[in-house]
């Protein structure tokens, strides 16, 4: 068998992973006004959906919002200001884009760990090591 013939026989049996990142949608935050503050109803369920620290991503928004919060007790996070879902959602798409979806392969499948003091996010899908701003 030549070459050529080879190579196609073997990207014709190589799976597609292109479309399996459709499988990872950014989860909708849930929020409603209290006074100034914004409650993040569903907070935990992202963070978990997300598979990311509360605190790391408690920092995110705060950062990307321009604003102070904190996590409360039933674990909703309260950040002061008056921020519509749209807002919230759009902050999460940028986190997720920065801290979960891997630049190599696109898929969630994701871990961060800290090397020499710099973040890394590493790929459990395909290998691939990237550093982050965080």
């Amino acid at each position: 068998m030549k070459y050529d013939e080879m190579l196609d026989r073997g990207l014709s049996e190589t799976p597609d992973i292109q479309g399996s990142s459709e499988r990872f949608a950014v989860p909708d935050a849930d929020v409603r006004q209290e006074g100034n503050v914004t409650v993040f109803e569903n907070f935990q369920q992202v963070c978990r959906d997300l598979g990311r620290d509360e605190d790391h991503l408690m920092k995110f928004l705060q950062n990307e919002l321009g604003t102070s919060g904190h996590i409360d007790e039933s674990g909703r996070a309260r950040l002061t200001g008056d921020f519509n879902a749209r807002r919230i959602d759009e902050a999460l798409a940028a986190y997720s884009e920065e801290y979960v979806l891997c630049p190599e392969c696109g898929l969630p499948d994701t871990v961060l760990d800290r090397e020499q003091g710099a973040l890394i996010l590493r790929c459990e899908a395909c290998g691939a090591r990237s550093s982050t701003s965080g």
